[in-house]
């Protein structure tokens, strides 16, 4: 009798078993019938160059065998105002492949370009990039470096104005 009662008990067991894996609801059949959506069109009129945003971000860290130090000022002239970004030193000199330097004006205009390479960054090379002095004298400034992996990592990100005044 030991034995038909354990078979009874497996028996029972299967069942609860195979009941409880069919216990959970069926999904819901797809829709096959077309719906239809209402589009509709936006025109928009674009007067200004793009601005860019003078909202300083976050920046990132360079291994420090490609690091390089950038010194970002301004020439403090009024008449052709610039900010000047010079490299002034780092373990990444040798590796570095490029330094691109954006600047969002305080007009809202955006300014570009990279520190020349010649065959090696040095100390002292730079770039300088035009800035306005009409609408305030502070100025977005953001500095690149490409990794020799070919990663842009963002350097430096702070406001800078082209006048400091003691």
């Amino acid at each position: 009798m030991h034995i038909r009662s354990g078979i009874g008990i497996l028996l029972i067991l299967s069942f609860l078993l195979i009941a409880a894996g069919c216990t959970q609801p069926a999904p819901a059949p797809a829709t096959t019938a077309p719906t239809a959506m209402e589009t509709s069109v936006v025109t928009a009129v674009t007067t200004q160059s793009p601005v860019g945003s003078s909202t300083p971000g976050p920046v990132q860290t360079l291994l420090e065998i490609w690091n390089i130090d950038v010194q970002v000022t301004g020439n403090g002239e009024a008449i052709d105002p610039m900010i000047i970004a010079t490299i002034r030193g780092g373990k990444g000199l040798n590796a570095i492949l490029q330094v691109d330097v954006q600047v969002t004006r305080a007009d809202g205009k955006v300014e570009t370009g990279t520190i020349k390479r010649q065959g090696t960054y040095r100390v002292g090379d730079s770039v300088s990039l035009p800035v306005t002095a009409q609408m305030g004298n502070v100025n977005r400034v953001e500095v690149f470096a490409t990794t020799p992996q070919g990663d842009k990592v963002k350097i430096f990100d702070d406001l800078v104005p082209f006048r400091t005044y003691n």
